[in-house]
Parts: C-alpha cells; sequence; structure tokens
C-alpha cells in the first residue's frame, strides 16, 4: 500500500492565496490537504473549503496553536504516514512535496527541511531583520544544545508517528524551533532538502513583513530556546539523580 502523505496549512487571512496553492495542491503527492484557519476575518475557511479542503477552525492566534489543532484533527482520524507543513504564501510549491517526503518514503530520514537555497537570495524575499534574526536563533541552538541547522524552515515533513513522540506544545513562533530541537536530541535522523523558495503570491508576511513582526516572532523563538534548555537541564539533573550519580549523555 502506498504510504499516506498528509499537508497541513495554518491560514490566517490567505484568501488570496489559497485558491493557487490548494490547485497544485490538487495536482501534487498530497492524499490530504487540512487547512487550520487561524482566527482569519477573511474568507480563508470558505475558500480552502471550495477547493476541497479540510478546514480546522483554531480561534487562539499563533503558528503553533495553528499547527497542534491540525495534528489534533489528523491524530483523531486514520494516521497518515508523513506530515507535510506548507504556509499558505505559496512560496514554496507543491511541486517540491515530492522531493521533500523522498527521505522519509526511502527510510533514509524521519523528518525533512525545506532548506531555501541561496538561488532565489537563500531567504526568498525574506528581509535583512528576518535573515539577521534566523542566524542570532540558529547560533544560540549550536551553543545551548549543540546541534547545527542551516535554517529554520516552515516548509518541512515528518513521520507522523515520530512527530506524536515529540510531545509539541509550543503554540506560538517558537514552533518549527522547537520541533528541531526536540527532534535532534531524540535522536530523529534529519535530512535537509535544498527548495526553491520565491516570492509571497498575495498580501504580506505576518512576520518578516516588518520589523514589529520580526521582533515579535524573535521573542518567542528566545523564550522556546530558554525553555528547551531549561527542560533539558532539568531532564539531565532528574536522570542523574535516579541513576545514583552516574555520569548522563546529552
Amino acid at each position: 500500500m502506498r504510504p499516506t502523505v498528509a499537508v497541513l496549512i495554518p491560514a490566517l487571512n490567505e484568501a488570496a492565496t489559497l485558491p493557487g496553492l490548494l490547485t497544485a495542491l490538487a495536482q501534487s503527492r498530497a492524499d490530504r490537504v487540512i487547512v487550520v484557519d487561524n482566527g482569519s476575518t477573511d474568507a480563508t475557511s470558505e475558500v480552502a473549503r471550495a477547493h476541497g479542503a479540510t478546514v480546522v477552525s483554531e480561534p487562539e492566534r499563533g503558528y503553533g496553536a495553528a499547527c497542534l489543532a491540525g495534528i489534533a484533527q489528523l491524530a483523531s482520524q486514520d494516521h497518515p504516514d508523513v506530515l507535510v507543513f506548507l504556509d499558505a504564501d505559496h512560496a514554496e510549491g507543491p511541486r517540491q512535496i515530492e522531493a521533500l517526503v523522498q527521505p522519509i518514503l526511502s527510510g533514509e530520514a524521519d523528518l525533512t527541511l525545506g532548506l531555501r537555497v541561496r538561488d532565489h537570495n537563500r531567504f526568498g524575499t525574506a528581509f535583512v531583520h528576518a535573515r539577521l534574526g534566523n542566524r542570532i536563533v540558529l547560533a544560540l541552538v549550536r551553543v545551548l544544545f549543540g546541534h547545527r541547522f542551516d535554517d529554520l524552515p516552515p516548509f518541512r515533513a515528518v513521520r507522523f508517528d515520530r512527530l506524536l513522540e515529540l510531545g509539541m506544545d509550543d503554540r506560538n513562533w517558537g514552533w518549527t524551533l522547537q520541533m528541531q530541537i526536540r527532534a535532534a536530541q531524540r535522536g530523529l535522523r534529519i535530512v535537509t532538502v535544498p527548495v526553491e523558495h520565491g516570492k509571497r503570491r498575495a498580501g504580506r508576511s505576518k512576520i518578516s513583513g516588518s520589523v514589529l513582526g520580526t521582533l515579535r516572532a524573535g521573542s518567542k523563538m528566545f523564550y522556546t530556546l530558554a525553555r528547551e534548555r531549561w527542560r533539558a537541564a532539568r531532564g539531565r539533573g532528574r536522570s542523574t539523580t535516579r541513576g545514583g550519580g552516574a555520569p548522563t549523555r546529552d
């Protein structure tokens, strides 16, 4: 039986971008499409339903909150084998899903990250302040956790069973960061897949579209870094206590 691939799209006021995205997804490797309406004031839900997507409503705004709502919906049904996270701005085309999920389907990876390549400014149309913030966060991950990542891309795929093992709970912009930290700490096989990152088709980015948006997202990521570091330290302390003082490994 062919492995099933579901696509989860968090969406906040994306009625203008969804028609093109969902039309393209209908011709892609995606078997199921979940659009999570994250408190939109436009016709996001109606447009998504009209194009055949399953719509989940999550009025609590936050990228992580939307992702968690979509995962809960999928967990209550027949689980997909692979879950793809895709932004509604259509910056990463559905035609690239096949390449993104292939390392998982072949048994090479548990998590794949769509590395935004340099050809199109590497981070697509991301502003300087967004690129700088990304680099700072990634540098802190290396210092605090010893894990090296080249990007924190929203376009990613993961084995659904391994995703559930991570116990994800970040409800805001620290979601992608938390997933990568926890995946690395738990020994998931992580593979980067180069992807093209083009221009947003309509509307404006909720993060990189303004300095204020970037600062807000950055503050959430710093909070996530601190919380995950504290949890890791607490976990090591408990392991040492249970083991009678035996050394533990990260």
